[in-house]
């Protein structure tokens, strides 16, 4: 649909009874996140709430919470923008069939944003930074977040829309040492492209430009978590997808979206770094507190009657799991098309989306030679690893797509299965040391340090996989083991206190050789087996967001060979919680209760949750 703004997309959601009020009084410190959580477990609709306690505003979520939902908002121009991404990365195509195409070229021209030098609803208003809705998600959250920020930066060298960067990079209005309304921290990750917009205004000592749209066209949203192909805009894909070109201005110099609810605008000057976070983020633990860029607030605006969009972020599945799904259908076959050879990749959400990615490859190295082994698919696993986000990866599953033709990487058991079923753990290990991972993650070393580990498999089945319990005597300092899933066992261990300590136990374990070395190549050492083996997602949670590869795999009859590590028995994880890991984000018991008391009869959510 082409929506103007946020109040057009509420007003359809509504007419289709996929939008509820609530009416009664809020509380944006904790509460209204609360609300969202409990709505999105019980695949709710969107939610508007009318009457925030303390701010003149109303605010809305879970505009995205589902799949079909986000489909809704965008359902006349779906198929068409997939087209354009395909032809984005399939030129080739594009010239041999090009009346197949013919449409979408006027669609991508008349889709370029538009300058608009007198009807601009969101300049109608100016407002604070502290008058704005100060919702804060999680206890122990270092203030109130913007979480659906849409973050405008140029390129000091090349200014102008059409070379501009949209991110979703999130936003912090208050808390640590920010003065009030004149200082807000952004946190974001230097390679994004903000963060090569910063450092060019760095190198000439100049002050980076920021425009934090809040609200507007749901497309405008969308397009800012897209990843877009190299060298086309974010504002255009928006008109595109919004079947509308996007509004803007230009006011003291910073670029404003026109029909966004909120503008902040403000700067960023060399080396002016705070304090930002804690916050609780979307691998299920607190980010801590770390120095980010501080945004000198310039001003801030808002349309009559302005509607301010959040989600909440935490322990996946979440709303931004649906943003995932949506990106995943637009795109299809973007990221196999750049890399030769890959037929398939997904990062697994339940896992914390960059901890766990699955692979599927071709293996064609070595057609005249009876051995199949990994080849092909470690050189398309070193390009993974050195694509964008992909780049992120903690570990990388990835198999060669001859061996199962009907095998897809969503299928996450059978995925598993697969590989437990060929992997050679004295051959199939491939450690990255002392590199980068997520800034979220702290697995690892430090902030952004960590490793990574290859696992690849290819060639016929070398074992049948044990799907139930065997007779044990686990060795002392473990206990209560259960089947995970086929081959997989998780057993309970000794809180974790040392990497000394931890060397000495995981030495116990070879004991297991005889039993588990055929039947369960995969071992997980957990805090608490129950809640490992309960689900499929609490075993993807727990082992890939609370391991560091190089620090926390370990094996049974584990040997060096030319500084190859591998191992004859059984791989094992050591996925406990370890003293420097961030906390886990917990629910608040009292906040919970009047969510309950929402849920009675008479009040706004009962009948939802």
């Amino acid at each position: 649909m082409g929506y103007t703004n946020t109040q057009d997309c509420i007003d359809d959601l509504e007419k289709h009874g996929k939008l509820i009020r609530v009416k009664e009084a809020v509380n944006p410190e904790l509460e209204m996140a609360a609300i969202h959580l409990r709505v999105f477990e019980n695949n709710g609709p969107a939610i508007l709430f009318e009457n925030i306690k303390g701010c003149k505003f109303k605010a809305v979520s879970n505009l995205y919470g589902d799949v079909e939902r986000s489909k809704f908002i965008f359902r006349d121009t779906l198929d068409k923008i997939k087209r354009l991404i395909d032809i984005k990365d399939n030129p080739i195509e594009a010239l041999q069939h090009p009346f197949k195409y013919t449409d979408l070229i006027s669609t991508a021209l008349s889709s370029r944003p538009k300058k608009s030098n007198f009807n601009n609803p969101v300049l109608q208003n100016q407002t604070t930074v502290s008058s704005l809705p100060q919702i804060k998600c999680w206890s122990d959250d270092g203030g109130a977040f913007v979480t659906l920020p849409l973050v405008y930066t140029e390129d000091i060298d090349k200014p102008g829309v059409m070379n501009s960067n949209l991110g979703m990079y999130r936003v912090q209005l208050s808390g640590n040492d920010y003065l009030k309304d004149k200082e807000i921290g952004l946190h974001y990750q230097l390679h994004r492209g903000i963060g090569v917009h910063q450092t060019k205004s760095n190198a000439k000592n100049q002050p980076l430009k920021i425009s934090v749209f809040v609200g507007g066209p749901p497309s405008l949203t969308f397009a800012a978590v897209m990843p877009l192909p190299e060298g086309m805009s974010e504002l255009t894909f928006a008109g595109a997808l919004g079947k509308r070109r996007i509004r803007y201005t230009y006011q003291d110099d910073f670029c404003v979206a026109s029909d966004a609810d909120f503008v902040i605008t403000g700067e960023i000057f060399p080396n002016d770094n705070k304090p930002e976070g804690p916050f609780g983020d979307h691998l299920g633990y607190y980010s801590l507190k770390h120095n980010f860029p501080v945004m000198r607030v310039h001003k801030v605006y808002h349309r009559n009657n302005a509607i301010w969009p959040f989600t909440v972020v935490g322990r996946p599945p979440q709303e931004d799991t649906s943003f995932g799904a949506l990106i995943h259908e637009i795109t299809g076959s973007a990221i196999p098309k750049e890399i030769p050879g890959l037929k398939d990749v997904h990062a697994v959400d339940a896992s914390g989306v960059h901890p766990l990615l699955l692979a599927i490859g071709s293996e064609r190295y070595t057609p005249y030679s009876d051995e199949r082994k990994p080849q092909e698919i470690l050189t398309i696993a070193n390009h993974i690893l050195g694509k964008g986000q992909l780049s992120l990866a903690k570990y990388l599953f990835i198999i060669a797509g001859e061996d199962n033709p009907k095998l897809t990487t969503h299928d996450v058991e059978d995925f598993f299965k697969h590989v437990l079923e060929r992997v050679d753990w004295t051959r199939d290990l491939h450690f990255h040391t002392r590199t980068t991972i997520d800034t979220l993650d702290y697995s690892g070393t430090d902030l952004n340090s960590g490793s990574k580990v290859v696992i690849a498999a290819a060639g016929n089945k070398v074992r049948e996989l044990g799907t139930s319990l065997p007779e044990l005597n686990l060795p002392d300092g473990f206990k209560n083991a259960h089947v995970v899933m086929p081959g997989v066992i998780a057993i309970q261990g000794n809180k974790y206190r040392d990497a000394e300590t931890t060397s000495i136990e995981m030495l116990r374990l070879n004991a297991l050789y005889s039993t588990f070395h055929t039947l369960f190549p995969l071992l997980i050492v957990c805090d608490d087996s129950d809640f490992v083996a309960k689900r499929l997602n609490n075993f993807l949670w727990v082992t890939f967001t609370r391991s560091n590869p190089s620090h926390d795999i370990y094996g049974i009859n584990s040997f060096i060979e030319n500084k190859h590590w591998g191992c004859k028995g059984s791989l094992i994880i050591d996925a406990r919680i370890k003293p420097h890991h961030a906390p886990p984000l917990i629910k608040n018991p009292e906040i919970e209760k009047r969510v309950d008391a929402l849920g009675e009869k008479g009040k706004s959510l009962y009948g939802i949750i």
